[in-house]
């Protein structure tokens, strides 16, 4: 955190902390997760272990609820001012990152975190997921081989669904994804009865609304919806390697599912799938991070960025 020397003539929208000046922050916070719960949230790839809980999610769950709660305080001073009660409006939190960077496993471990805060403790998780098109829809616009960047996205359906939890809407449902047979499930839905937070993660939340196969750019944005903002970040090699990595986990479990879209890629050799593995990645995801992810990670209220074996390393928190 100490800005001397030539630092201090170094401008940034950012306060830049190291592990250990993060790790300060926690203060009195208690590990409410036990080792046992720890490993029901973390991704297929991922060790995280309850140091890194301790060090990274529990000052930033410290934060959020100092942020959260000063939220919730405005809302009653403005409710007071106008005379009414009005409706209960969640706080809205957008995790974004690559593919295999680790974002859902931290949007599952702040989830378990916050929920266990007295002032907030409905806590719901929503993915963008949901908001893919149907693969059927995909294949009719011929961009099935684009799944996961933004035109294969029903953006306006996932900006109906924020305008309306934010506006605190007794109830709101939102689409399910089924990573196995790698398409939305029709008969089943996520509804959000008025929690206290809603974390939305997904690779696309941080992208500004464009033009897209000749549609009309939209004038409103997925985060304008966020009171705060978290990227998830690493070096590219890194996400390559951990993109593998979990592909060869998969290759092993859910693809030899006979009802898994990628069933095939089970039969293959370990050699065979880290060649599969890294041309998709190449093909699809490396394109997707450097044209449409990475570029938004400055719109984040803070970054994460990691370094080997998942664990966070540097903080960014942006300047209010």
């Amino acid at each position: 955190m100490g800005q001397t020397g030539t630092e201090k003539r170094t401008f940034s929208p950012y306060i830049k902390f190291s592990r250990d000046e993060w790790r300060n922050l926690r203060k009195a916070t208690p590990l409410t997760l036990t080792e046992a719960e720890l490993e029901t949230l973390h991704g297929l790839n991922e060790q995280v272990s309850l140091t890194e809980v301790e060090e990274i999610y529990l000052p930033l769950t410290r934060l959020l609820n100092l942020y959260v709660g000063a939220t919730q305080s405005l809302y009653r001073a403005t409710h007071e001012f106008l005379g009414d009660t009005g409706e209960k409006v969640p706080y809205i939190i957008g995790i974004a990152g690559s593919v295999a960077v680790g974002k859902s496993t931290t949007a599952r471990i702040i989830q378990a975190l916050l929920s266990r805060w007295p002032n907030h403790p409905k806590v719901d998780l929503v993915t963008t997921d949901g908001f893919l098109y149907p693969n059927r829809e995909l294949e009719r616009r011929g961009i099935m081989h684009r799944k996961g960047f933004p035109e294969s996205y029903d953006t306006r359906k996932l900006i109906h669904f924020l305008a309306d939890v934010k506006s605190g809407k007794p109830e709101v449902i939102a689409p399910v994804y089924s990573h196995l047979t790698y398409d939305i499930v029709a008969s089943e839905q996520i509804v959000v009865r008025q929690p206290d937070i809603v974390i939305l993660e997904g690779v696309n939340v941080l992208q500004t609304s464009r033009s897209t196969n000749g549609a009309r750019p939209m004038n409103v944005f997925v985060s304008d919806f966020f009171d705060f903002s978290i990227y998830v970040d690493a070096q590219e090699a890194l996400i390559r390697q951990w993109y593998i990595e979990r592909f060869q986990k998969l290759r092993e479990t859910a693809f030899r599912d006979k009802l898994s879209y990628f069933h095939r890629y089970a039969s293959l050799t370990v050699e065979e799938a880290n060649q599969t593995a890294l041309r998709i990645w190449e093909e699809i995801n490396a394109k997707n991070l450097r044209e449409n992810i990475l570029p938004t990670k400055q719109r984040a209220d803070l970054i994460l960025q990691k370094s080997d074996h998942h664990m966070v390393e540097q903080v960014y928190l942006r300047k209010i």
